[in-house]
């Protein structure tokens, strides 16, 4: 009050405070300033990691499995319907290509006879003996045959020679008639000259008779050479109808000797077929046999037996066991999106990671990734595979570390295909519009078998 204390200037400056506490009110507390110190840094940073480069990717989900087919689950199936009486393996016992997983019995009634080989190959060796038989009747009607053919071709020349004669024995008697009936003219005409004579006188009756008698001589004798034309003529025509008869003779036994070689030749066709389908069912029956005994078609483990028990029965087809085959091409079989397909090629990075594997993923930086796998796309799938997506086989990365060898297919795996870099904020616009990810080079080739040939027959012409 009267100003004699030595803080009088404080104490006065913390009454002024006390009585003015809007100003204390209006100060920035020490607080603020740091959370706003440390805000502008976060902005800042935030502002440079936006232009931080990004490697977009397409994520799918999947399963292990195997590249090649052969090296995929197997489930053996029994070609033949049976009977179990004998297992010859355990359920994850390891078997080599061709050991036995079981064996059975038949179950069909036609198949019960243990003979039925035997009977069979009797029954080839009985067809093949009829079929000799038949071939030897084959061989024996084609003799008889030929032996006709020249039989006739013989008997034609005989009857042919002896109607030659008879017809050149015509002609000579033909002559001979000719002839006599010259002279039987002559002797008409004398005739008639000497009773012309005889009636004038100038000839007697003697030489009349005589020169009568000479006319009867010469009409008998006409008359016997003209039988004897028409004798010959007669002997022509018999052999004529001789000579067709021998042809209709032997033409009846050809055509029944090759009726007989057309029947023989049918049995012989008939017999090989019969032959043929009892060779098929001999060859079937032995096939059969075979199958009594189911093998291991590859090396692997027996995964499952689908059966159980001695004296089950199994049908044709029906499965009996899975086997995993041994030292499979490990692949990694991921389902992508349609509109993601388009942005494949083969050859294209993935990063990949397999359930029981912890893993720690930057899908935008694969370099910082821990615990992931690499691999590379083999396959892109033509048509969709499930739930309308697009199966892609990613095989590992050759480049890379390799897969564990603990894996089993069909467990799950989350993979990440890589494409270009672009930074953050453009792949966060992107995530916001729902744009698809972009390429700065359009794909080499979108499936697998994409004429690799002719793209190589192109970059030689090149």
């Amino acid at each position: 009050m009267l100003g004699i204390s030595s803080n009088k200037d404080h104490i006065d400056d913390k009454i002024y405070k006390q009585k003015l506490s809007s100003s204390e009110v209006l100060l920035t507390p020490k607080a603020a300033k740091v959370l706003v110190f440390w805000l502008l840094g976060i902005f800042l940073l935030f502002f440079v990691v936006l232009f931080l480069p990004w490697q977009q990717n397409i994520q799918a989900s999947g399963e292990v499995t195997a590249l090649r087919p052969q090296d995929r689950p197997q489930t053996v199936e029994s070609a033949i319907a049976g009977r179990i009486i004998k297992w010859g393996v355990l359920e994850g016992q390891f078997v080599r290509k061709g050991d036995t997983i079981l064996q059975l019995a038949e179950v069909k009634e036609k198949f019960f006879d243990p003979e039925l080989l035997t009977r069979l190959q009797e029954q080839v060796n009985a067809k093949k003996s009829g079929l000799v038989a038949y071939n030897s009747k084959t061989v024996a009607l084609n003799n008889q045959i030929s032996a006709l053919m020249e039989g006739l071709q013989l008997s034609l020349s005989k009857a042919q020679n002896k109607l030659k004669q008879f017809r050149y024995k015509l002609i000579s008697d033909s002559t001979d008639f000719e002839a006599e009936k010259i002279n039987y003219k002559v002797a008409v005409d004398q005739l008639q000259r000497q009773e012309d004579l005889y009636k004038k006188g100038l000839v007697p009756l003697t030489a009349l008779e005589t020169r009568r008698l000479k006319f009867q001589e010469n009409n008998a004798k006409l008359v016997s050479v003209e039988n004897k034309v028409l004798a010959t003529r007669q002997e022509v025509l018999t052999a004529m109808i001789e000579l067709n008869s021998l042809r209709a003779e032997y033409a009846d036994k050809i055509a029944k000797s090759q009726s007989d070689l057309g029947s023989a030749r049918s049995s012989v066709a008939e017999g090989q077929g019969d032959l043929s389908k009892l060779t098929n069912e001999y060859a079937n029956m032995s096939i059969r046999n075979q199958q009594y005994y189911l093998l291991a078609p590859q090396d692997g483990y027996v995964v499952r037996a689908m059966k159980a028990g001695i004296g089950e029965t199994i049908k044709e087809g029906e499965g009996v066991a899975t086997i995993m085959p041994d030292n499979p091409y490990t692949a990694a079989a991921l389902y992508v999106k349609p509109m993601d397909v388009p942005l494949l090629s083969i050859g294209r990075k993935v990063r990949l990671q397999f359930e029981g594997w912890p893993a720690l993923q930057f899908s935008g930086w694969p370099s910082v990734a821990v615990g992931t796998f690499g691999g590379r796309i083999e396959v892109i799938d033509a048509v969709d595979s499930k739930h309308g997506k697009y199966r892609i086989l990613v095989s590992p990365d050759p480049e890379d570390e390799p897969w564990p060898i603990q894996l089993r297919q069909g467990s799950g795996v989350l993979g990440w295909t890589m494409l270009d870099d672009v930074p953050i904020w453009f792949e966060l616009w992107r995530q916001l519009n729902g744009f698809p990810a972009s390429l700065k080079d359009k794909p080499d080739d979108l499936i697998y078998g994409d004429k690799g040939e002719e793209k190589d027959n192109k970059k030689g012409k090149d």
